[in-house]
């Protein structure tokens, strides 16, 4: 089963680097890039020193409910391209040994027994034999130190 790395939806991420609210219904910040460690999760590349970026709530769900998970994620504030859906992990996360990838059903619940930290060179493979059961829709990837939403890897 081919797994396919997706970067957050064009339209969501104009709306916020418009001034739209995050998932807490606040303004996202605005701050400069002193160049590490910020990694914006629609162009899926980080951010370079001096420009600017946004820290915001976000909630990768639909709706809210037990499993919705929210947490900080980092955007460019000026408009940036979305990254390509790729059976390739990007680039961008080839610099951190390993991530939490975790399966959803459907119904946007954890599939309990799915989620591991795995090491990075393994992700696409580990990605790939979940989704071949039915009982997952997609699957998150996470910091593994901090559980940061990183991208939603589906099936390609």
């Amino acid at each position: 089963m081919t797994a396919l790395f997706k970067a957050l939806p064009t339209e969501a991420v104009r709306a916020l680097q418009r001034g739209g609210h995050d998932a807490y219904g606040h303004a996202p910040e605005r701050r400069i890039s002193d160049g590490d460690g910020v990694p914006c999760r629609h162009c899926l590349k980080t951010v370079a020193a001096g420009e600017g970026y946004l820290i915001l709530a976000y909630r990768p769900f639909p709706e809210l409910q037990p499993y919705a998970e929210t947490g900080p994620i980092f955007l460019h504030a000026e408009e940036c391209e979305r990254a390509e859906e790729t059976a390739n992990i990007p680039e961008l996360f080839l610099e951190t040994r390993d991530y939490i990838v975790r399966g959803y059903s459907a119904d946007n619940r954890i599939v309990y027994g799915t989620g591991a930290v795995v090491p990075t060179p393994d992700i696409a493979e580990r990605a790939g034999m979940l989704l071949e059961r039915e009982d997952i829709a997609y699957l998150h990837m996470r910091s593994a130190r901090n559980n940061c939403y990183q991208c939603r890897i589906e099936r390609g």
